[in-house]
């Protein structure tokens, strides 16, 4: 099953059980203005009139910079304003105008807001089922173009989220 910056949202939301206020104020720490009407939007799946179909459409389509922003903001949350040596206000830079895979953003981003270590991020896929070792996740959490990185696929950015959920919601 394909995965978009809506369900990753989506199930981001439910694993660390954000509401939807928290959810404007990290948007907002990320640089983008939003509402509560809004962030309901991103995160309601619409009535597909086929039947055939999955519901897979949303009513507001979230973009790789949007879904990015919001993880910038999520760090922002969590770990708090990064300063410079002058004091100045670190802007966090987007990744994915480059970069193809949200996924290996995404992994990247909670590992950072989370403080998690390479240890807990394993911990957390074994707690969804899945085995993965210190060094393809240490591929998945290498710079785009380095010789040693890897895509990150849909199986395990699921996993991962489904994971947080069972750690944080228990």
């Amino acid at each position: 099953m394909f995965m978009n910056n809506n369900d990753i949202l989506s199930r981001l939301r439910y694993a660390l059980d954000i509401k939807d206020v928290e959810m404007v104020e990290i948007f907002g720490l990320g640089g983008i203005q939003t509402t509560k009407e809004e962030v309901k939007e991103m995160l309601t799946k619409m009535k597909n009139t086929d039947a055939d179909e999955e519901d897979t459409e949303y009513g507001r389509t979230i973009d790789n910079t949007t879904l990015e922003s919001f993880l910038n903001g999520f760090v922002t949350l969590k770990r708090g304003v990064q300063e410079d040596k002058q004091g100045n206000r670190q802007t966090q830079f987007l990744m994915s105008s480059t970069n193809r895979n949200v996924n290996n953003i995404v992994l990247k981003k909670l590992k950072i807001a989370l403080s998690l270590t390479s240890e807990d991020m394993i911990a957390i896929l074994h707690e969804a089922g899945v085995e993965l070792s210190k060094s393809e996740l240490s591929a998945v959490l290498r710079k785009e173009g380095h010789r040693n990185y890897k895509e990150c696929g849909d199986r395990y950015a699921r996993n991962f989220l489904k994971g947080l959920a069972l750690r944080y919601r228990d």
